[in-house]
């Protein structure tokens, strides 16, 4: 585990594209063309070498993303997982992949000892950030997992896989994208990016951390090699002032309440998408009292920001030093 100060520079704020926490840096590049798209209340682009027909693979992309928005979207009440959150207490049949999904939560819950906690569905409501209702206090362990079904504990409690759908999503698309037959590749769902192969000039992408402050150049610009995932959770996209205080949207179960230790974001690296996702939320929710060595017993490739002004604090974990350009 490693702490510094990054100070940003001229070079890591150039070329960047779209709003989104982790941006790539290559969409623009002669060597390239892309295509994009809308799906979660976000967008997605698919950047790849010149020389591929990426327009073929549009409606494909749009049916998987659709296909999965019906399964696990609480913003939808007609979803399948709108409707277990409506069922009493017992064991309710689900669809394989929601299932695929639900066990990594709940593995990841286990292993963040509740950082990551996939029944605060209602909390995130009560903040003003979810559609979820249900009792309030979270309870992972009132949920079960076996052969075509989840089971819950109690009427009121509830499952929200947002925090880790979409590095899922992500997943499955670049499954999509490889098995059309496209090489050196970069997937960008939301700001959670994936690679494939190495850019069309023969090196590894390269994306850009963006500044959790509105108006701020990048602090970092990561390496992205052939297979590899980056997600990022922060105060940025979906957070609000009141009073002077920021809330965001990822809830700390220790307290209830939004997660406040100081942490602008949390930036993970690794081969699954789906658990770069949930672990960026699982150590941001943990904050800085807690993230870090959490990142370091379960050998995670994490960036923690925190600070504030020209020079931004960063600590990191894993092999996350050896990706920063």
């Amino acid at each position: 585990m490693t702490h510094s100060t990054l100070r940003p520079t001229r070079r890591n704020a150039l070329g960047m594209i779209g709003a989104t926490l982790v941006l790539p840096q290559i969409a623009q590049a002669a060597a390239t063309r892309s295509i994009e798209g809308a799906a979660f209340g976000t967008t997605w682009q698919l950047v790849a070498s010149h020389h591929h027909d990426l327009d073929r693979l549009r409606e494909d992309i749009d049916a998987l993303f659709a296909m999965i928005d019906q399964q696990m979207s609480p913003w939808r009440s007609d979803s399948d997982i709108s409707r277990f959150n409506t069922m009493g207490a017992g064991w309710h049949r689900a669809d394989a992949e929601m299932i695929h999904v639900a066990t990594a939560a709940l593995d990841l819950a286990k292993l963040s000892h509740g950082a990551f906690d996939p029944t605060v569905g209602p909390l995130v409501a009560q903040w003003g950030f979810g559609p979820i209702e249900g009792g309030l206090e979270p309870d992972w362990r009132g949920l079960s997992l076996g052969d075509g079904g989840i089971g819950k504990a109690h009427d009121e409690l509830t499952l929200d896989l947002c925090g880790i759908a979409k590095g899922r999503a992500l997943d499955l698309a670049v499954d999509l994208v490889k098995a059309r037959g496209v090489d050196d590749f970069l997937f960008d769902l939301g700001g959670e990016l994936k690679a494939f192969g190495q850019h069309p000039s023969g090196r590894s992408f390269q994306v850009a951390v963006q500044h959790p402050v509105v108006g701020k150049p990048a602090p970092a610009t990561l390496r992205l090699d052939d297979g590899m995932a980056v997600a990022t959770s922060g105060l940025r996209t979906q957070g609000y002032e009141l009073a002077g205080n920021t809330y965001g949207h990822i809830i700390d179960p220790r307290t209830n309440a939004p997660a406040n230790d100081h942490l602008l974001s949390v930036t993970v690296v690794g081969r699954d998408a789906m658990m770069a996702d949930g672990w960026a939320t699982a150590l941001f929710a943990a904050g800085l009292s807690g993230g870090p060595d959490l990142a370091q017993s379960n050998n995670i490739d994490a960036l923690f920001l925190t600070g504030e002004g020209a020079g931004i604090s960063s600590v990191r974990t894993g092999a996350i030093e050896g990706a920063l350009l």
